[in-house]
């Protein structure tokens, strides 16, 4: 598996923190899709979008549904380059999913965010916090 690419090394790039709670996975969806548009990825590459819509969307939801109690906050980091989009899904909870276990190949929201990063050639990764218990879950997808 090729590892994702650091977002800083892309030409387009956004951190956005939320409030791990109601309204974040509204509010991060939103925010992603207009920083999509702006940045031409809609036109150039409408495949992407909705695959990445529906996985950023997903694990914010399970940042605002798990980690709520342990990481007040939640930051998504996205970034786009000529041909891959990477959506980062950061959150202080010590819990780091299996993305390859049968859970993320059973059914459910980790499932499709599954489905939606391999099926085209995406790769998914979870990183530790080098200073604490959190987790980062990198998502790269084709574009």
């Amino acid at each position: 598996m090729t590892p994702a690419p650091a977002p800083y090394a892309l030409p387009h790039r956004h951190v956005l923190t939320l409030s791990t709670g109601p309204g974040a996975v509204r509010v991060a969806g939103e925010t992603v899709e207009k920083a999509l548009g702006e940045w031409g990825i809609g036109e150039r590459h409408p495949a992407a979008v909705g695959p990445a819509l529906l996985i950023l969307g997903e694990l914010v939801a399970n940042s605002v549904r798990h980690a709520a109690a342990a990481s007040p906050q939640t930051t998504v980091v996205y970034a786009a380059g000529p041909d891959c989009l990477v959506l980062v899904v950061h959150d202080r909870h010590p819990h780091r999913p299996d993305l390859t276990g049968p859970r993320a190949a059973g059914t459910g929201g980790l499932a499709t965010v599954m489905e939606l990063t391999y099926a085209p050639g995406g790769t998914a990764v979870v990183r530790g916090d080098p200073d604490g218990p959190g987790k980062s879950i990198w998502i790269t997808l084709p574009a």
